[in-house]
């Protein structure tokens, strides 16, 4: 990866399975500069600034840990894969609903330090081809010299393409943070403000009425999304404020705040 000093070494894509109407409104809840592109079928992909870890300190896959989660619960059932790098490290994280994250770390220079069974439970929540894809994924757990963390990166890129991924030219895991987002606004990206709630509020019912997504769930179903919502965002949102982690403190808030809409949004319906 040939690593620099400094924490402009280190940068993050965001991968998610969904088209981007359906990643913008969690996505602006972030209050994060992000660029947002589409990256093949079914697939979006977001360019942070990154200043939680160029400015605040933060571990860099810690906030894209924060971020994947908070992005994937409030689209259930649309996972959401988070790559990241710096100067010492490199690796993936998979966010896909309530369940645990599963992440995968390699060192700078490709050696790989994470559990073959973290790479198994990645393909089978993807639902990856249980036989091709976890083949094409197997090389990536084990050494090899002529490998470092960004060609690592890479393979994990190529065998999502299987899976319909395709991110634009110039994106390319490993690279700095401007010549990823330059890439992304050169393939037309959208810039993403940092939405407040109401701004989300507003656009959430445009998008569960006739969006893309699929019909905003009722009922029971509703109320019980939304309470597992808010059940695990004020955990986090307040680990986050306590750890002063603007990564978990912004997954929580965005878990609350579509916990709560959707609570109110099913209540709204019924009358």
């Amino acid at each position: 990866m040939n690593p620099t000093s400094g924490p402009r070494s280190a940068g993050a894509l965001l991968l998610c399975r969904a088209e981007p109407p359906a990643v913008r409104p969690p996505a602006q809840l972030l209050r994060e500069q992000l660029l947002l592109a589409p990256a093949g079928a079914e697939w979006s992909v977001l360019v942070p600034e990154g200043k939680p870890w160029l400015h605040g300190g933060e571990p860099v896959e810690q906030v894209v840990t924060g971020w994947a989660t908070a992005l994937a619960v409030p689209a259930a059932g649309r996972p959401v894969v988070g790559l990241w790098w710096d100067r010492d490290r490199a690796g993936l994280t998979l966010a896909a609903g309530f369940r645990r994250t599963v992440g995968y770390t390699w060192l700078a220079d490709g050696t790989p330090v994470g559990e073959d069974e973290a790479m198994r439970t990645f393909a089978a929540r993807l639902a990856l081809d249980p036989v091709l894809d976890v083949q094409a994924l197997q090389p990536l757990t084990e050494p090899d010299p002529d490998a470092d963390a960004r060609a690592r990166l890479i393979g994990v890129v190529a065998v999502l393409a299987r899976d319909g991924l395709a991110l634009p030219t110039g994106i390319v895991p490993g690279g700095s943070v401007e010549r990823l987002r330059s890439a992304a606004l050169a393939a037309g990206a959208e810039q993403l403000e940092g939405a407040g709630r109401g701004d989300a509020v507003r656009a959430e019912p445009e998008r569960v009425e006739g969006g893309p997504p699929g019909p905003h769930p009722r009922g029971p179903r509703a109320r019980v999304l939304g309470g597992a919502q808010l059940l695990v965002g004020m955990p986090l949102l307040l680990w986050g404020v306590v750890r002063r982690s603007g990564g978990w403190a912004a997954a929580g808030a965005l878990l609350v705040a579509h916990g709560a809409l959707g609570l109110a949004h099913d209540r709204l319906r019924e009358r």
